[in-house]
């Protein structure tokens, strides 16, 4: 049995892309000490893609925007998750774009723009890492939740 017959609706060159794409921001995030980094990128990326795939699968009366619009939503929680306050500020909301955005991608794969995918995962990338050179180099954006500070190291017993 060939493959591609086993995994239909979805494709080899689907999962690969939406792997790939998930990748490609995880590995920034991660890098970064970031929340989603590049297993939770890549499930996002990958179960939008999945949801938007099997969506074929439904009689032709059905409508399609239904599933597409239940991915916005649900993906909302997850991104919800990762938002918190720590000292009366709210912390967490780029990695909750992130996720948003992961989830937007694997929507693209799933109607087959993998060039668009891909393309978009690299400016994500470049828009978080250009950012974060800006931050460092002009002191007039590091103010509130941007403000640069030295994360100390704890010792083990502090943990505790």
């Amino acid at each position: 049995m060939i493959v591609g017959e086993m995994i239909r609706p979805l494709t080899p060159t689907g999962l690969a892309v939406a792997i790939l794409c998930g990748i490609i921001i995880g590995l920034e995030r991660q890098i970064s000490g970031k929340p989603a980094g590049i297993r939770t990128s890549s499930l996002i990326c990958l179960g939008a893609y999945i949801f938007v795939s099997i969506n074929g699968l439904m009689h032709a009366d059905t409508d399609q925007t239904r599933i597409v619009a239940q991915i916005i939503t649900g993906i909302g929680f997850i991104g919800a998750g990762v938002m918190f306050a720590r000292e009366g500020i709210v912390i967490g909301v780029t990695s909750a774009s992130v996720i948003w955005v992961l989830a937007g991608i694997g929507i693209l794969i799933g109607y087959a723009r993998y060039t668009l995918a891909v393309f978009l995962s690299l400016v994500v990338v470049c828009l978080l890492v250009g950012v974060n050179i800006l931050e460092k180099a002009i002191i007039s954006l590091q103010h509130g939740v941007h403000k640069k500070t030295k994360k100390k190291k704890h010792d083990i017993s502090e943990m505790e």
